[in-house]
């Protein structure tokens, strides 16, 4: 299979190694010293003791590697649109994209029956610029579960996890879905099949409230979960998104109290949100928060909860230069 995976950071070079060493014919799609470093040595991806080494193809340039069979976003979400140019050369009549960023898909809605069926969200696709240079009828989504960080240029340390949730966005068990989960179980990883609208919702679920709070209050997940006042709004923010999932058909397949148990279990984790923050990066903001807001409105349930949090944490971005899209503007 020929896969090509934009955004090749910490996760995007694990999958790269892994389908790599399976046989795979992969690109790697990467920019600055990460990128010479893979180039120059190849990609190196350590678990444990154990270290692997793969030689994909790695270039700043997705015309070099041409049509793909499969083309795997692992960029964040906001960084998405300005890669609609150059993603074209991947794009034949039958290429797969499969979106792999957290938070909601720019695509929730495509095919959703009900009365919001192929509606688009501003929050996470402004104007539409993924809708229209995709095309949703390409997708298939993607829940990712492993941690993984660039240890340095070239250089993957592989921290847990190894699933990757896949679903078509129908439902239906299609045979490209299931030569993708194929490949990705050949490759040494989980890669089971699901009603992917509600894998989506419970990882959001918990992310939606621990990494603004995180970002916020710079505490890591285990004080957030278990400290009285920040578990009682991380709740409320979890209740008032459940409520919202459910109008729109979706199912939960635990409590708040269990999800919330689930984050303490982590121990002293810096959310992406807090590690974005520190390192002066844009957050992931309107794909965590601002879409469900959106929705929210979408299906007359309010989110007086995710709103006030919603408006400290873009401030405190803003503040830090790490806010990138001004979408509710």
């Amino acid at each position: 299979m020929r896969i090509c995976i934009y955004g090749a950071g910490a996760i995007g070079g694990y999958l790269g190694v892994q389908l790599s060493l399976a046989g795979h014919d992969v690109t790697l799609i990467a920019r600055g010293p990460h990128l010479q470093a893979m180039q120059r040595s190849g990609v190196r991806l350590l678990i444990g003791k154990e270290e692997r080494i793969a030689h994909p193809r790695c270039t700043d340039d997705p015309a070099e590697a041409g049509v793909q069979d499969t083309v795997i976003v692992t960029l964040k979400a906001h960084s998405v649109p300005a890669i609609m140019e150059p993603l074209q050369a991947l794009l034949g009549p039958d290429t797969t994209v499969v979106t792999a960023s957290n938070g909601v898909p720019w695509w929730y809605f495509y095919g959703l029956e009900g009365p919001w069926q192929d509606h688009r969200l501003e929050s996470v696709d402004p104007g539409g610029v993924l809708w229209d240079g995709i095309g949703p009828e390409r997708v298939i989504g993607c829940v990712v579960y492993p941690a993984a960080v660039v240890q340095e240029p070239g250089v993957i340390r592989h921290l847990e996890g190894d699933r990757f949730t896949l679903g078509e966005p129908s439902g239906e068990k299609t045979e490209r879905v299931r030569s993708l989960s194929k490949a990705l179980i050949g490759a040494g990883l989980r890669a089971p099949l699901r009603k992917i609208r509600n894998e989506i919702w419970i990882k959001l679920w918990g992310n939606l409230a621990f990494n603004p709070i995180s970002a916020l209050t710079l505490e890591t997940l285990d004080v957030v979960t278990t400290d009285p006042g920040t578990r009682a709004v991380a709740r409320a923010m979890m209740l008032e998104a459940q409520a919202i999932g459910e109008r729109l058909g979706a199912r939960f397949a635990l409590d708040v109290e269990r999800r919330l148990d689930g984050g303490a279990a982590v121990g002293k984790h810096r959310t992406s949100m807090l590690q974005d923050l520190e390192l002066g990066r844009p957050m992931e903001i309107d794909a965590l928060l601002g879409a469900v807001q959106e929705m929210g409105r979408l299906v007359e349930l309010p989110t007086p909860t995710i709103d006030t949090v919603l408006a400290l944490i873009v401030q405190r971005a803003r503040v830090a230069c790490a806010y990138p899209i001004n979408w509710q503007e």
